[in-house]
């Protein structure tokens, strides 16, 4: 079997899944992009969280060219990436009871705000800590995982919950347990994992809704522009100094 099908393979299954969250979360996609949309029009502050890969999805929408400049990474030392070292140490982190609550209460995140977790299995204590402090702090909570973990693994938080458990809003990635899309003969392990793919597309779907939504209701999405095409960086600057309050990047 060569390279060439293999890598084929993968591309078919990132659209198949990519075509089953367009066609059986729209509605989740929807409300999630009506929560955001409400919270700008509102003048609250949008925070996006994931550990691990399940940052990288977090970070695709803050501070990029055609993306809300109102979006905030939440960022929990130790589990923002893979460039902690050792690596082991960022999944062991993602297992600690109490860490979600200090961020929480050490950030700019209040009442009326949002807060995108994004956590592929749900399972661990990190995720599920932070989606129950957020909502307690009266945060809208939308969460982006894959349900296909609540029912065939454990939850690793006390509670025996997993984040589903804990969100206003809950959009199923439909990844399987494992996140491996491809086997094959010569290849003990499954590989080829398409969460990120699959979690960036949602992302970027429910900040597009929200972009339309706030359009409809009259009102100029906050959106960033390139900085390397002509005019990006003035633009970003009248942007950046109209909602300074609400952008936490810059500080």
């Amino acid at each position: 079997m060569g390279e060439s099908k293999l890598a084929g393979q993968f591309f078919d299954a990132a659209i198949g899944l990519l075509q089953r969250v367009r066609e059986e979360e729209e509605a989740a996609i929807a409300a999630a992009g009506a929560a955001v949309a409400d919270a700008v029009a509102a003048g609250n502050r949008l925070f996006a969280f994931g550990a691990g890969h399940s940052s990288l999805p977090a970070q695709d929408v803050v501070y990029r060219a055609g993306g809300l400049a109102v979006m905030n990474f939440l960022a929990v030392p130790g589990t923002a990436g893979v460039d902690v070292m050792p690596a082991t140490l960022g999944s062991a982190l993602e297992r600690v009871d109490g860490l979600a609550g200090a961020v929480l209460d050490s950030s700019p995140a209040g009442a009326g705000d949002v807060l995108v977790v994004i956590s592929l299995s749900g399972r661990n204590a990190l995720p599920v800590e932070m989606a129950m402090n957020a909502r307690a702090l009266g945060l809208k909570v939308i969460g982006v995982t894959s349900l296909a973990y609540a029912e065939g693994t454990r939850s690793r938080h006390v509670s025996g919950t997993f984040l589903k458990d804990h969100c206003d809003i809950v959009v199923d990635s439909k990844i399987a347990v494992g996140d491996a899309e491809l086997t094959a003969d010569g290849i003990d392990a499954p590989f080829a994992p398409a969460s990120t793919v699959v979690t960036s597309a949602i992302m970027q779907a429910v900040m597009a809704a929200a972009a339309g939504d706030l359009a409809a209701r009259g009102l100029e999405p906050p959106l960033l522009r390139s900085g390397n095409v002509d005019g990006g960086h003035e633009w970003n600057g009248r942007v950046m100094s109209q909602y300074r309050d609400r952008i936490f990047f810059r500080h």
